[in-house]
């Protein structure tokens, strides 16, 4: 019998290698070839970008999609910008993660009962992607749900990760749970918990707080230890 470590494993190098999408590929690799100026001696990884993790985990985090600048720069999910800070540090005070930063896939982030992944795995232009190329990722994300066995909360980062997280988990619950910050939901076996995203849209304003991200996370890790 294969290991969650290896089907994930397996998972993610299936992901790594897809394109399935030929706008999301185009600009991918161009943003990798045309670098913002404050990267342009680094290599960027330019491919979809895999989930991220402890295989065992009770706690999935699940985001939009890669930044251009960030994921999509560096190879791991959340790394290398602004929103990976606010998502990382949070993680980091609930005891899910071993550091408060995340700056590249060799920076020693190590993650304690935790998945972190996307509804789209490559960086779309405008972080919009279409309908079209969402159906197209979703049966990884499918997958991926399925292999975290122990699986028992969701925090879904903005709308659209709610939306993508409600049609992946089983049972869907009818009437469909609103989106909100600190939003919960049941589904099935598993909680929803909702939490705006932090980009910096949200963060710049004060939309979203450290203080708002610290309490969904330390709910999760309520919910997870129950």
């Amino acid at each position: 019998m294969r290991s969650p470590i290896a089907d994930l494993g397996a998972l993610n190098e299936e992901v790594v290698a897809c394109r399935k999408c030929p706008r999301l590929v185009a600009h991918r690799e161009a943003t990798a070839r045309d670098k913002r100026a404050m990267y342009a001696g680094e290599t960027y990884w330019g491919r979809p970008v895999p989930g991220f993790g402890d295989p065992t985990a009770r706690l999935l985090v699940l985001g939009l999609a890669p930044a251009a600048h960030g994921g999509n720069r560096t190879g791991r999910i959340f790394t290398g910008d602004r929103s990976g800070d606010w998502l990382y540090g949070a993680l980091w005070k609930a005891g899910f993660a071993n550091q408060p930063e995340s700056r590249s896939r060799d920076d020693g982030l190590e993650l304690h009962d935790a998945w972190v992944t996307a509804a789209v795995r490559c960086a779309p232009p405008d972080n919009k992607p279409k309908i079209a190329e969402r159906d197209n990722c979703e049966p990884y994300l499918v997958r991926e749900v399925a292999l975290l066995s122990g699986l028992r909360v969701v925090v879904a980062l903005g709308a659209y990760a709610w939306a993508a997280a409600l049609r992946v988990l089983v049972p869907r619950p009818r009437p469909t749970p609103r989106f909100g910050h600190g939003a919960e939901a049941t589904v099935g076996s598993v909680i929803l918990l909702g939490c705006y995203h932090p980009s910096q849209q949200n963060t710049f304003t004060g939309k979203l707080t450290e203080p708002m991200i610290d309490a969904v996370f330390a709910r999760a890790r309520e919910l997870v230890s129950g």
